[in-house]
């Protein structure tokens, strides 16, 4: 509503003028003009007004759900211009015609007004929540909010086309994205992952986005130092929120960043163990969806969809990323507008590792399908729980479905091929629990797949990794060790099972299940669990055998009854305090 002091007599013979940006024009929507209607209009700029006593009229504007937002002048023509005002138009999640309306009040309350939130960080093993100010409708944030949509390169080259994409919240996601690192513009952070931060902010060491935001405008916007991912991601969400887009922060575990987009981690070592790769998993990385239509793509592609604010790859030359939707990246649609091969392999990459010999041959050491796209959280609705999105993003690791979208969406990769596979494979386990001060145990697996005795090489050192996957300097390093390494032999022992009896559908039927300790020491809290689809009538059977010494067998030995005929699995799986995800089979034929 704008007040106006006058009369609303002269107000109906008049029109009224709305614009937007420096070179407002009609026909690219950022300019209108219109007559006093008695009612509002949902299609187009319309204006109404009451008379209360005195001699002010209010004027109440109405918008259609698809102009720019921004800031908008408001003029009277009575053949000589009048200002009457400015307001600022949002995108408005409450509209059920705007792209960005959400139905339910929770959620909008949450992802839109929720001026405070939790960032999850840490490990696979170990998430940790840290607690993070939005702030979108603090003093002054509104404001900067906009002038942040008009430092962007796109409205230095042309002001009016910039304004006019405002009104679609796929392009100024993309804008956010952009301007957030500073990269390739006046944005408002600076990346640093070197550890090196005199001459700014420690990144851990922000807790808000009001203070990031107010010192970039303050500065005659210059970037701020510095950030990291999450620190991007939750200026971001500030950004979203105060325009009127729902936005939550995800972080993703076991984050892949694929450098040329094959979607593949290829990490590469010399014969020395260091790592030669560009390719890399981040512990953690954080970015975040943000909630709208996409009239751009096919039908069903509309809701949650990502962006990454963190400088990583360029996009269409610029380091921004997405908006994708999550449909896209779940069913591995790479060719869906943005950037869906790089957030596809961020949560679902395969990782192969490599060895670089002097001589210039590469040597597949080994690699996984499953070390990447874990836990992928955010805050849930309402609550400070962790809220689980992983299913929003893949379908579950390893699963048919999975494998299938990862074939469609990489369809054969050559590299997969390079090199020979390895005749001997190494594994690294650690301590589940492992604190400061502490001493841990470390053990190195070897196993021999060739059909001769092998000598191996093994040295051990430690490093620094930062949460970016990126090495740091050497802690401590174990002098080369030589050691015999017989066919067959130096793995982990597999789960031994055997039947007592003949499986029959409907009788009880019994197995024993072993398993040697391979360790010098004790196995602790060592528990067998065992299922079988029409054999455990749907449960998992959970046994707990204590401690296992070295050298010494776990035994157990479990009852179930078959309810139906033909081929099953029984399954087992092996935990201990120092060996963990020991799995064994046997398949059995169930006659009647």
């Amino acid at each position: 509503d704008e007040g106006y002091q006058g009369s609303g007599k002269i107000l109906h013979n008049s029109n009224l003028c709305l614009s937007t940006g420096p070179l407002p024009k009609e026909q690219s929507g950022t300019k209108s003009t219109f007559s006093l209607t008695d009612s509002a209009s949902k299609t187009a700029w319309s204006a109404s007004t009451t008379s209360p006593p005195g001699n002010v009229v209010s004027l109440s504007v109405s918008s259609p759900p698809d102009v720019p937002i921004g800031l908008y002048s408001l003029t009277l023509d009575q053949g000589q211009k009048v200002k009457l005002g400015e307001f600022v138009l949002l995108f408005n999640p409450w509209c059920a015609k705007d792209a960005v309306y959400m139905e339910e009040e929770r959620d909008r309350q949450e992802y839109v007004l929720s001026q405070a939130g939790l960032i999850y960080k840490g490990t696979t093993k170990r998430i940790k929540a840290s607690p993070w100010t939005f702030g979108q409708f603090e003093p002054g944030m509104l404001d900067i909010c906009l002038k942040l949509l008009d430092e962007n390169p796109k409205y230095s080259s042309d002001a009016d086309a910039d304004c006019s994409g405002r009104r679609n919240p796929v392009y100024v996601t993309r804008v956010i994205s952009a301007m957030i690192n500073s990269n390739d513009d006046k944005g408002v952070l600076v990346g640093n992952w070197s550890g090196d931060y005199d001459d700014g902010v420690r990144p851990s060491h922000w807790t808000d986005s009001v203070a990031i935001l107010h010192q970039w405008a303050d500065n005659c916007c210059q970037r701020v130092r510095y950030g990291q991912c999450w620190v991007f991601a939750a200026v971001a969400c500030t950004v979203s929120r105060a325009l009127g887009i729902p936005c939550r922060v995800v972080t993703n575990f076991g984050s892949a960043h694929d450098t040329n987009s094959n979607l593949l981690i290829e990490f590469l070592y010399d014969e020395d163990g260091n790592d030669i790769s560009d390719d890399s998993v981040w512990n953690f990385h954080v970015w975040v969806d943000n909630w709208m239509a996409r009239p751009d793509l096919d039908a069903g592609y509309d809701g949650w969809q990502a962006s990454d604010p963190t400088p990583q790859e360029k996009s269409e030359g610029v380091f921004c990323c997405g908006p994708v939707p999550l449909k896209a990246i779940k069913e591995g649609e790479l060719n869906l507008k943005y950037d869906a091969p790089f957030v596809f392999a961020e949560v679902n990459a395969d990782v192969v590792e490599y060895v670089k010999l002097t001589n210039g041959r590469m040597v597949k050491m080994g690699g996984s399908s499953m070390d990447v796209g874990h836990f992928i959280s955010t805050k849930a609705v309402g609550s400070d729980e962790r809220h689980d999105i992983t299913h929003l993003y893949k379908h579950p690791e390893g699963s048919l479905q999975e494998r299938e979208v990862y074939e469609r969406a990489k369809h054969h990769n050559d590299l997969q091929q390079k090199g020979q596979e390895p005749g001997l494979k190494v594994k690294i386990k650690v301590s589940p629990d492992m604190d400061i001060g502490a001493d841990f145990d470390v053990f190195a697996v070897i196993a021999n797949n060739t059909e001769a005795d092998k000598t191996c090489r093994v040295m051990f050192y430690a490093r620094i990794v930062s949460y970016d996957g990126k090495p740091g300097a050497n802690c401590g390093f174990i002098e080369d060790l030589t050691m015999e390494v017989p066919t067959g032999k130096g793995q982990v022992s597999f789960v031994s099972l055997r039947l007592l009896g003949e499986p029959r559908v409907n009788q009880k039927l019994s197995a024993q299940i072993s398993l040697e300790n391979p360790l010098p020491e004790p196995l602790q809290n060592c528990f067998f669990s065992v299922m079988g689809a029409g054999l455990t009538d749907g449960k998992i059977l959970i046994q707990n055998v204590g401690t296992v010494g070295p050298k010494q067998e776990a035994k157990y030995t479990v009852e179930f009854t078959p309810t139906s005929i033909g081929s099953r699995t029984l399954t087992v799986d092996f935990d201990s305090d120092k060996l963990s995800n020991i799995k064994g089979y046997l398949n059995i034929e169930i006659k009647e």
